[in-house]
């Protein structure tokens, strides 16, 4: 194995990184704007849960950004290709997430349409989080490509059955997620709500769960050849499980380090699925971590610009969680 695709490979990971990081910091506000309608009975419960993540959630999606940045930098034509081949798609994610960022805002500033801005903030939260896991979900079961890499689906091709179980997959533990960190955050009434909505959200999540691995069985079946991925997979059903146990106790952040575990599990899984290739063809050619790198050189200054960043980012990430570590008084 020479150099650069050491570096691909290094890439790869780092992406991967990444994007789980984004998943477990910006992904409990998201799964909080989904529930919000059902977790908060009055304004001031949603101030509440406004408070807990208003010091967190913008600094969370620069994840998001530097992942996408990456991509670019790294793979410019695995980039190329989902971002003009799922552009309506990644075009209602961004609307999502502008609007998203304006509610959160305007809800404290305009009183009398509190109601709904709460509501654009919930929906926006949950197209978001769908939509990504229905990307996700795409990448890795497959999309139609020509022969020069580019996508030749519409959009309505991204609506098949398995990518849209995957979306809700990742939709419920978002939720769950969510809801581990409003458990963590809030004490009475509220703390009382995330876990009954998280009880109930559990056994969907458990249902789909179940349901997406008969479905890659008969769709994927390569996919159930991995002993890596099984093990991976026994380790969210363990996480999973131990939230459920956990979740009417009083260790509130074992709780919530299980809903991240079983985040970091899924994307080892769809990880391992996808490697070597960053998006598969369901027609086509496969684009590979191989075929659409950039030049060595430029990987080479690229890992040398984020050995010093992210560290920097960690840093800051670990202080600003200190900071605002604790319940919000009531």
């Amino acid at each position: 194995m020479d150099t650069h695709q050491v570096l691909q490979i290094t890439w790869f990971l780092i992406i991967g990184f990444l994007l789980t990081g984004y998943t477990i910091l910006d992904g409990f506000d998201l799964g909080i704007g989904v529930s919000l309608p059902l977790l908060c009975e009055s304004e001031g419960d949603t101030k509440k849960l406004f408070t807990a993540i208003g010091p967190l959630w913008d600094g969370n999606e620069v994840w998001l950004i530097t992942g996408g940045a990456a991509l670019f930098a790294a793979f410019p034509q695995a980039y190329a290709t989902v971002f003009s081949g799922f552009y309506l798609a990644l075009m209602l994610l961004l609307f999502a997430l502008i609007f998203r960022a304006v509610s959160i805002e305007f809800w404290f500033l305009d009183e009398k349409r509190r109601k709904l801005w709460m509501w654009t903030y919930s929906v926006c939260s949950a197209l978001v989080a769908f939509l990504l896991s229905v990307t996700l979900g795409n990448i890795v079961f497959g999309v139609p490509l020509d022969y020069q890499m580019n996508y030749i689906g519409s959009f309505f091709t991204l609506l098949r059955p398995f990518p849209l179980l995957i979306g809700l997959l990742g939709l419920t533990l978002i939720i769950l997620h969510g809801c581990s960190f409003a458990i963590l955050k809030t004490s009475g009434q509220t703390n009382s709500r995330a876990k009954s909505v998280a009880a109930t959200v559990w056994m969907f999540h458990v249902i789909i769960a179940v349901a997406s691995v008969a479905a890659a069985a008969l769709v994927l079946p390569e996919s159930m050849t991995s002993p890596w991925s099984w093990a991976l997979f026994a380790v969210a059903a363990a996480s999973i499980t131990s939230f459920r146990l956990l979740l009417h106790g009083e260790r509130d952040g074992v709780l919530y380090m299980t809903t991240a575990g079983a985040i970091v599990s899924f994307w080892g899984i769809a990880g391992l699925q996808l490697y070597p290739n960053l998006v598969r063809a369901s027609e086509g050619f496969d684009i590979t971590i191989f075929s659409a790198s950039s030049s060595e050189l430029t990987l080479k200054v690229m890992l040398i610009i984020t050995c010093i960043g992210i560290p920097i980012v960690l840093g800051y990430t670990v202080y600003v969680y200190r900071v605002f570590k604790g319940k919000i008084v009531d």
